[in-house]
């Protein structure tokens, strides 16, 4: 009686057992992987599902959700040899559960390590500026070029976004110091500018000045010609009327330096009598 109640217990324990290993629950959202001795056998879909025990076991379960992958930062070499730092994020998809699990060994790492090369690969290809600012245009290279090996995965990219693109700390150092350099360049080229012309400025000026003196010397030239002239036409032929306005001028002249505060001493010609007596006697005879 006891060995047949021992036996009926372990009857139904592996009764049990069985049952559980043969009834599989799949939650929404995923799909489940079945092997039958260590070959593929079946895909189970959410809801329930029922495999033969002992010879099916279920080899992977995978998340048919969009998956997001984190690509971390890595630093890349653009055209002009200079270091730029860039991150991305990837949204995936499993849409062949059968190729994800056998057509690579970690979908997920491939996926990330060929996002980092192709990044790399199309950074390269950029001078600095245009990588800092053609977002749009890396998303749309990068999405084309990882699309056709992530579909022999079993997998479809839905997106990728560049989350940070970035001059690497050494790369802003040197770009601080080339823009400080720039800026000094223009501080220099705008000193030297002005000082050029200022000393243009001035030479002109100069330059008019001296016409202008060389103008006004011409006029009161031709001014005192002028005079001449008419005091020519005025005198004629006689010479006495030219005598006493010279001994005019002799007399307000010496009359000047006389009462001037500065003359301590006023010397005189010799013969100042004689040329006064004979301007005045002549204009007398005459």
């Amino acid at each position: 009686m006891g060995a047949g109640f021992i036996f009926i217990v372990a009857l139904l324990i592996f009764a049990i057992v069985t049952l559980a290993k043969g009834v599989r629950i799949v939650p929404q959202g995923t799909e489940w992987i079945v092997e039958r001795l260590g070959k593929y056998s079946s895909t189970l879909h959410p809801g329930l599902n029922i495999i033969i025990p002992y010879l099916d076991k279920v080899a992977y379960k995978l998340v048919t959700k969009d998956i997001i992958l984190d690509v971390q930062e890595q630093e890349v070499i653009t055209r002009d040899n200079a270091v730029i730092l860039i991150n991305a994020i990837a949204f995936i998809k499993i849409t062949d559960p059968i190729k994800a699990v056998y057509g690579v060994t970690d979908f997920s790492e491939a996926i990330r390590n060929m996002i980092m090369t192709t990044l790399r690969s199309i950074a390269g290809d950029m001078d600095l500026d245009q990588a800092l600012s053609s977002r749009d245009k890396i998303k749309a290279r990068l999405r084309e070029s990882i699309a056709d090996e992530a579909i022999d995965w079993g997998l479809t990219v839905k997106s990728v976004e560049i989350q940070d693109i970035k001059p690497s700390e050494s790369m802003v150092k040197a770009m601080e110091a080339q823009a400080s350099a720039e800026r000094e360049r223009k501080a220099m080229v705008t000193k030297s500018e002005g000082t050029k012309q200022s000393a243009i400025l001035q030479a002109e000026a100069r330059l008019e000045a001296a016409r202008r003196d060389a103008e006004a010397q011409i006029t009161l030239a031709e001014a005192s010609a002028e005079a001449i002239r008419r005091v020519a036409a005025a005198i004629g032929n006689q010479d006495a009327p030219m005598r006493y306005m010279l001994g005019e001028r002799y007399l307000t002249a010496m009359g000047k330096l006389a009462d001037s505060t500065n003359a301590k001493t006023i010397v005189l010609p010799a013969d100042i009598q004689d040329a006064l007596r004979g301007i005045l006697g002549r204009a007398r005879g005459e």
